[in-house]
């Protein structure tokens, strides 16, 4: 009974993306993009599968028009509207991508920006909700929970293992 709890415990975590996104596996805490209060409006949530739904990131409260800062050093490697929504996708090296949506860049692909260099200020459309600002965070092609790149450690949350 304690090894499918601790079974269940270890595949929720890898699943979520936090083992692989920890504070240990980067030089130092990213800083939060937008001023303001840290407010995540919508969680990430891993998808069971590649194909499976999920929340591919966090929706953090950002208010129109809000200066949205690069979290970490990079460079840009996206700067345009995709569908219906523009956006901004930064290569931090070492596998990590971040893209910011929706975002009305003012920075070019090639861009080479600095924590808390200006990418953009907070626009409206896709599938955010007005008021926030998508925070997509990819390893090596693989999304990830950008939370722990905060500096913050998300509130485990127990659940039921087992019938009685």
């Amino acid at each position: 009974m304690a090894a499918r709890f601790i079974a269940l415990v270890l595949s929720l975590a890898l699943s979520s993306g936090s083992v692989a996104s920890g504070p240990a596996d980067v030089e130092g805490a990213w800083v939060w993009p937008v001023s303001g209060a840290r407010s995540v409006v919508e969680p990430f949530r891993a998808p069971v599968h590649d194909y499976g739904a999920g929340h591919r990131g966090m929706d953090v409260a950002a208010a129109a028009g809000a200066d949205v800062i690069a979290p970490a050093a990079g460079v840009v490697a996206f700067s345009g509207t995709v569908v219906d929504r523009p956006l901004i996708t930064i290569d931090h090296g070492g596998g990590r991508v971040s893209t910011w949506e929706p975002v009305s860049p003012t920075l070019s692909p090639g861009d080479v920006v600095a924590t808390g260099d200006l990418i953009g200020t907070v626009a409206t459309g896709g599938h955010a909700k007005r008021g926030t600002l998508h925070v997509g965070v990819r390893l090596d092609g693989r999304y990830i929970n950008p939370l722990p790149l905060f500096g913050e450690v998300p509130r485990a949350i127990l659940l039921p293992c087992c019938e009685g």
